[in-house]
């Protein structure tokens, strides 16, 4: 199983968990309102067990239909529509859904028709709710919403990170020939096609800046089985496959290069009314120096000797030494290696 979809079946976890506890609660709620002063009393076949696994067991059919639905098509298949649009759009489908069941109940006489209705309305909130906080999750990055509302970098704490810095080549020209709107389309599309890959290497997008994106690993994710390297040429060859799409919407399909090392970090949230998660330490400006090489060197990565002998790097891959080079704007020199394809592989 892929990294992506390891990420969507943690989203689904969440939910399933989630809507157990709602319907818990509801057959709770329920359970009280029934023995207020105010209320005609449960029936003769009403217990508070029989309420509790129905309510549950609505909420775990629903989370396996309704929120696997949510994860696995409409987040994927309309992941370019607006936020609003998508949550308004399953929100009004859900209450029609609810609607129609509830007038074949009434249909029939059934005397549970109206608190399916009441239910129904409850449980569409709680859909628009997930939604909601799915989309919110996306926008933060898988992870990071998470982390701001836990207070996990509250305050600031050091981490091992490996960073790679990937660009888009001849990135000014194509600006210039496509003009500014068509250019951004071509990076909105760049920037979602790459997201599979690095989700499956066990990365996360760190940062867009400009035509450049910043991918982040855990250290131990990263080393494991040279996931950081694979990254880039697993990307490489997802683009290829959509060549034809990008030629006939762009003219071009992207080619990029990259610089990657690692390093310590001091992580930690930052801002007031924005906040996020951000990473500091010279780890950042040494990957971006390295990854203003490979122009230089005509290489597509370039990475830290010191990363490399720490990945065992199979016979996918050959090594080049480029030998002790000082960095721009650095005092210290550094020891770099190209990285390319095996010509077997």
């Amino acid at each position: 199983m892929n990294g992506t979809t390891q990420f969507k079946f943690r989203q689904l976890g969440v939910v399933v968990i989630t809507w157990l506890v709602i319907g818990l609660l509801i057959a709770i709620y329920d359970h009280l309102v029934l023995h207020t002063h105010n209320a005609a009393g449960p029936s003769a076949q009403y217990t508070l067990a029989a309420s509790i696994a129905l309510n549950m067991g609505i909420g775990l059919f629903g989370a396996l239909l309704g929120g696997g639905s949510l994860i696995f098509f409409v987040n994927v298949k309309y992941q370019d529509k607006p936020y609003g649009q998508t949550i308004l759009v399953v929100t009004i489908s859900f209450i029609l859904i609810i609607l129609t069941i509830n007038l074949i109940l009434r249909a029939f006489s059934l005397p549970d028709s109206i608190r399916m209705a009441k239910n129904g309305l409850v449980w569409a909130v709680v859909v628009a709710t997930t939604q909601l906080l799915l989309q919110i999750n996306s926008k933060f990055g898988p992870g990071t919403f998470w982390n701001i509302i836990s207070g996990k970098y509250n305050t600031p704490r050091e981490e091992r990170r490996i960073f790679m810095f990937l660009d888009i080549n001849s990135s000014t020209s194509i600006a210039e020939r496509l003009g500014d709107k068509k250019y951004h389309e071509l990076l909105k599309d760049f920037f979602m096609d790459i997201t599979n890959p690095v989700l499956d290497c066990k990365g996360e997008i760190y940062q867009y800046v400009g035509d450049e994106v910043v991918i982040a690993w855990q250290y131990e994710n990263g080393i494991e089985n040279s996931q950081c390297v694979q990254c880039f040429f697993d990307i490489k060859r997802y683009l290829q496959k959509k060549e034809e799409k990008y030629l006939q919407q762009y003219g071009v399909l992207p080619s990029f290069k990259a610089g990657i090392h690692c390093g310590h970090v001091i992580a930690g949230e930052i801002g007031v009314i924005k906040r996020d998660i951000t990473y500091s330490g010279d780890v950042l400006n040494t990957t971006s120096r390295i990854q203003s090489l490979c122009k230089e060197f005509n290489e597509e990565v370039i990475m830290s000797a010191d990363l490399a002998a720490n990945l065992r790097l199979t016979s996918q891959y050959s090594t080049a030494a480029l030998g002790v080079i000082r960095l721009r704007g650095k005092e210290k020199e550094m020891r770099l290696i190209a990285l390319r394809p095996s010509v077997n592989s």
